[in-house]
């Protein structure tokens, strides 16, 4: 096949490349770092997207809309968040270009110079923050629960699809809260509603648990994180939830009347999924013939590719597919029928496998007269013959016994790829040969953290809602540590 992959046990990062852009899902743009997200992945996205929004709203949550640009000296009040943005941000110096006079093109006019110059938004606390002091001057304006859907952008120098570009999509949420109590459990809350997204959507098991301080996101008191765990045994951190204090609002100025009528400073969280999602979807279930995707997420989760010579063959089955697509459509099932004669019916049953539509039904004039139909199923590439008559409810089950096949098999991974370790010898053994999720006793230390990081370049994924609470010694410095925390290679 002209598509064919590198295997991943070849190049992991070969394959993931490749499959990305065969699939059909991105490609590299003319632009430095950026990508074009093709129609077939931005359905993904589109089906992502629409999940999240729903599960957002159920939350309490509306949508709005803040601007791209923010003024310069809006990060300057935040020392430790401009810190951790200042390296990837994208400046607008000027607002006009014009054909220069001595004839080398289209030049920057100098005499268009902004006042003050914007960032091109790397994350919008700062802007948003500003817009909130216009908001809020009672308890009785709190809590204001925002999400925006958005394109931000961070100047990466090593770039990869989906993983790390310069611009890409995302949604971030940003509350307002009367309360600490309020904010944290609005955190927590937040990055629960991702675990349930990436485990009942993505079939892609995570762990629950708190950003060490060298991890925490710039500006925040705390961060919430999921882990996923991808089949190279490297973890991918796939949503994060931040609790923020009072630092923005004690940064611009955000009061409030509290109820017994003194002025407070707001408190508030931060929390977003980007188009990062897509390559953890890709490298969690993915294999050396293309594209696994969870049912729940799939553009179409059934294509109908029908097997014939003649005209009136593929007649008679373009009778019976629309058949067939009725009853599925009924039971509220996605159907794309292939029936283009540009291709043979074997580059098509290739191509689907590729972009891992989860169930494949061929359809031939046989089939018409027995009453079946041929289901393959893109997870494990079993085929069966089935009855046409009760095709419809078959394909649900099926589909429902896919998308809880793919997320066990991802927990298998895990589950076979997490290992306990009591000595720094140990953890680099695991860590060069088996890889994946390390769980470890560490002393709670920036310092240790990072020698650890720069020794091995592992890092401290979380410190796991659900660890063990157990006793034990560092495996670095010998010192006391009260549990486990969750070490791993990551993207």
């Amino acid at each position: 096949m002209a598509k064919e992959l590198t295997p991943r046990s070849k190049n992991y990062s070969q394959w993931y490349n490749e499959l990305v852009v065969k699939a059909d899902l991105a490609e590299n743009s003319a632009v430095r770092g950026c990508m074009v997200i093709k129609p077939y992945g931005y359905a993904i996205w589109e089906k992502m997207q629409a999940e999240l929004d729903r599960m957002f709203k159920e939350t309490g949550h509306v949508n709005a809309y803040f601007p791209l640009f923010i003024p310069k000296s809006f990060f300057s009040k935040e020392a430790s968040h401009v810190e951790g943005f200042a390296k990837e941000c994208a400046v607008v110096t000027h607002y006009r270009l014009k054909n220069d006079p001595e004839g080398n093109g289209i030049i920057v006019d100098p005499d268009a110079k902004l006042e003050e110059e914007l960032i091109v938004r790397p994350t919008s606390e700062t802007i948003i923050w500003n817009t909130y002091k216009n908001w809020i001057q009672s308890y009785r304006d709190l809590p204001i629960l925002c999400n925006q859907w958005a394109n931000v952008v961070r100047w990466e120098m090593r770039t990869r699809l989906f993983l790390r570009t310069a611009e890409f999509l995302w949604q971030e949420g940003h509350t307002a809260h009367a309360t600490e109590a309020e904010a944290l459990e609005e955190t927590e809350k937040m990055v629960n509603v991702y675990g349930d997204f990436a485990e009942q959507f993505m079939a892609m098991p995570v762990i629950k648990g708190a950003k060490s301080e060298n991890e925490r996101f710039a500006g925040a008191l705390e961060t919430y994180t999921i882990e996923a765990l991808m089949q190279d045994g490297k973890a991918l951190q796939s949503g994060t939830s931040h609790f923020l204090g009072q630092n923005f609002a004690k940064a611009f100025d955000v009061k409030f009347a509290n109820r017994d009528g003194k002025d407070d400073y707001v408190w508030a969280t931060s929390w977003g999924v980007s188009t990062r999602l897509m390559g953890a979807l890709v490298m969690a279930h993915s294999d050396d013939n293309g594209l696994v995707l969870p049912p729940k997420l799939a553009p179409f989760q059934v294509v109908i590719v029908p097997i014939y010579r003649k005209d009136e063959q593929l007649a008679a089955i373009n009778e019976k597919v629309d058949e067939i697509i009725t009853k599925l459509k009924a039971k509220g099932i996605t159907v794309k029928y292939d029936n283009a004669d540009t291709k043979k019916p074997g580059w098509k049953f290739a191509e689907y496998e590729l972009k891992g539509v989860p169930v494949r039904l061929g359809i031939g004039p046989r089939d018409i007269e027995n009453g079946t139909v041929e289901v393959a199923r893109r997870d494990t590439l079993e085929k069966n013959v089935v009855e046409l008559d009760n095709i419809d409810q078959h394909v649900v089950d099926l589909l429902e016994e896919i998308q809880q096949n793919i997320y066990q098999k991802a927990v298998d991974y895990r589950t076979n790829h997490t290992t306990k370790v009591d000595t720094y010898e140990e953890f680099k053994e695991v860590l060069n040969g088996k890889g994946g999720f390390i769980l470890a006793h560490w002393d709670g230390t920036p310092e240790t953290e990072q020698k650890i990081k720069d020794e091995t370049k592992a890092t401290i994924r979380c410190i796991p809602f659900e660890g063990e609470k157990e006793e034990g010694k560092c495996i670095y410095t010998g010192n006391p540590s009260s549990q486990r925390v969750l070490f791993a290679l990551a993207y």
